[in-house]
């Protein structure tokens, strides 16, 4: 059987792969290193991120580090030098699957998902969708990972949040999931992404839809009015106001234009009444 050219191969589009990889195209390129790979499969398989990965916006490669682990039970951790609660995973298995990745010679960016690192926001997503180089997300268990990792290996540090789960993978998935929907052609509507949260560097407005009345609760007036610019005014006042009572820390980054300083003054009006 004749072998298939690279450019003949296609995805589930009808496109060439090869054809597709030389366009440039905008796209969030990544490998999750892990010990726990149908938790990262399970999320990468459904919804906007499986249908990303059929446009070729998104390009991930799950990599299992225990089949990069010694001896006959692959152990991927071990005790603490010096004592202490818990364990810690080993250097090797991570260093090991590292050298793997780098034979094919691409540029990588090394993050490594810790409650120690660098706090995750929009600016960073953002940052991250913009990467041309492909990234490397190494997902921690245990009490943390052989500081030799660090030190060698990683470029950087990001967190999710002041806050302890259980392992990296769901903090990568969050990574990702951010990243790629930023991407021009992740989302169905081009207006989702600048409708969202924090694309207004604040909180999001109320949503509504069908029916307009449900038991008792009636969906406001104006959002039936048709009148846009009377609609934008509405969800602008409210973004504002949802971030004044629930993130005020927030309103320090938000650049607030004439109109925003009119609405905010209705909302401590409307408030104090």
């Amino acid at each position: 059987m004749q072998a298939k050219s690279a450019g003949s191969f296609k995805n589930k589009r009808g496109y060439p792969l090869l054809f597709l990889e030389k366009l440039n195209i905008q796209q969030v390129r990544c490998d999750v290193l892990t010990i726990f790979p149908e938790i990262i499969n399970a999320y990468l398989n459904e919804s906007i991120l499986k249908r990303a990965q059929e446009k070729k916006i998104l390009d991930v490669k799950v990599v299992n580090i225990r089949d990069f682990a010694s001896g006959r039970h692959k152990a991927v951790d071990d005790s603490p030098f010096g004592g202490g609660a818990g364990m810690v995973f080993k250097p090797e298995p991570i260093f090991r699957a590292m050298d793997a990745l780098k034979e094919d010679g691409v540029p990588r960016r090394v993050v490594l998902l810790s409650p120690q690192g660098k706090p995750f926001d929009q600016s960073m997503a953002e940052d991250f969708s913009r990467e041309e180089k492909r990234f490397v997300f190494i997902c921690g268990r245990y009490e943390g990972i052989d500081e030799r990792v660090n030190i060698s290996i990683v470029d950087e540090e990001v967190s999710i949040g002041d806050y302890v789960i259980t392992g990296g993978e769901l903090a990568a998935l969050v990574v990702i999931d951010a990243a790629t929907r930023l991407i021009p052609g992740a989302l169905g509507d081009k207006n989702s992404i600048e409708d969202e949260s924090f694309s207004w560097k604040m909180l999001d407005y109320p949503h509504y839809t069908r029916p307009s009345e449900f038991r008792g609760l009636k969906v406001p007036q104006v959002l039936l009015s048709g009148n846009h610019n009377e609609i934008w005014l509405w969800r602008r006042k409210e973004a504002l106001r949802k971030t004044l009572k629930a993130r005020p820390d927030l309103m320090e980054k938000i650049e607030l234009a004439g109109e925003d300083k009119k609405l905010i003054s209705e909302i401590f009006s409307e408030e104090i009444d």
